[in-house]
């Protein structure tokens, strides 16, 4: 399964790489069925719980503060509930971009979360906008992983990291 995904994805990355902004990208391979919470609109990180739907390997590079890694290949509903029982949370899903985040934030309102948005440009555009993110033992860090090299003509600020 975790390769069928990979191939996935770097079928998804050859097809839009061609695609010149994060807002190209997002029109053609979302659905907007989750709404979107664009990085300006973010007011007050204490009220908001944001979930990183990037793999473990992603998240340890970088994350917003905070974060709960919830994974995109292994994701399990099981731990989101036990780590946000509230389903009235706001909860802000983000991935490398916003295209993973819409498949987790998919899944947690049907489970009957009320209040989740995906994150519009994900940590890309978190980064781009100014962001701080931290890394795995919460030090502030430049470096963001960005999946793979194609991806990563979407950060622009930023050190770009796709081994890890």
């Amino acid at each position: 399964m975790r390769y069928l995904i990979y191939s996935l994805l770097l079928f998804i990355s050859a097809t839009v790489w061609s695609q010149s902004t994060i807002p190209l990208v997002l029109k053609k391979l979302n659905k907007q069925s989750v709404p979107y919470l664009k990085v300006a609109e973010i007011k007050d990180h204490a009220n908001l719980v944001f979930m990183d739907a990037r793999e473990p390997k992603e998240f340890n590079v970088s994350h917003i503060k905070g974060a709960i890694s919830v994974g995109f290949d292994h994701f399990k509903m099981k731990n989101v509930s036990t780590a946000v029982p509230d389903k009235k949370a706001t909860v802000v899903v983000y991935c490398s971009i916003g295209v993973r985040s819409e498949k987790i934030g998919e899944q947690l309102l049907k489970a009957g979360y009320k209040n989740v948005y995906n994150l519009y440009g994900g940590i890309f555009e978190y980064k781009n906008q100014g962001g701080t993110v931290v890394n795995n033992t919460n030090i502030k860090t430049d470096s963001i992983h960005t999946f793979n090299k194609e991806w990563s003509v979407y950060l622009n600020k930023g050190i770009k990291v796709y081994e890890n």
